[in-house]
This record gives structure tokens, C-alpha cells and sequence, in this order.
């Protein structure tokens, strides 16, 4: 699974790979996680690119996987472990 980093903008959001669903997190510029989500492949962009202007963040990173059910998994982990700000908590 790949993993990407990449400046919260635009212009860099529209460079990131679009072939597999992703696991993505908006975290600030020390590091800490504001929010955690999940994409499906051809989504990816548009749907990070929801969150600009919304959520502070000074990074993107992305982590592929093969299906999203996997994502979904992951990012349930990530959010109970982290809590971040703006997610709605699993239980």
C-alpha cells in the first residue's frame, strides 16, 4: 500500500493518484491528525477537496488500498486511536 504526502492545496490535491481507493488524513503542520477519510478510486480529489476552507490542515497524506472496504477498516482504526478534531467518533 502506498503511502503519499503532499501540501493541502489544490494544485497539489489534483496531482495525487486516482487508481485505488485511499485512506486519507488532513493533519496540521506540526503533525497532529484534524481529520480522517476515505475516498473510492476516481474520487480521491474532489473529495479532499471538500474539506479546503473547512478543515485546517497544512498536510495530506494518503494511504492506497485495494478495496475500500479495507480503507473503511483503517480509517475506523485511525479515528478511534487518534480522535481527531473534526471527525465524528466511531464507538
Amino acid at each position: 500500500m502506498a503511502r503519499k504526502k503532499i501540501r493541502y492545496n489544490k494544485t497539489s490535491i489534483d496531482q495525487l493518484p486516482n487508481d485505488k481507493p485511499v485512506l486519507y488524513r488532513i493533519e496540521t503542520e506540526g503533525g497532529n491528525l484534524n481529520y480522517a477519510g476515505i475516498a473510492k478510486k476516481g474520487r480521491i480529489a474532489e473529495r479532499i477537496q471538500e474539506h479546503l476552507g473547512e478543515i485546517p490542515g497544512a498536510v495530506v497524506s494518503i494511504e492506497q488500498f485495494s478495496s475500500i472496504s479495507d480503507a473503511r477498516a483503517k480509517e475506523k482504526n485511525v479515528i478511534n486511536r487518534n480522535k481527531p478534531k473534526y471527525n465524528k467518533q466511531y464507538s
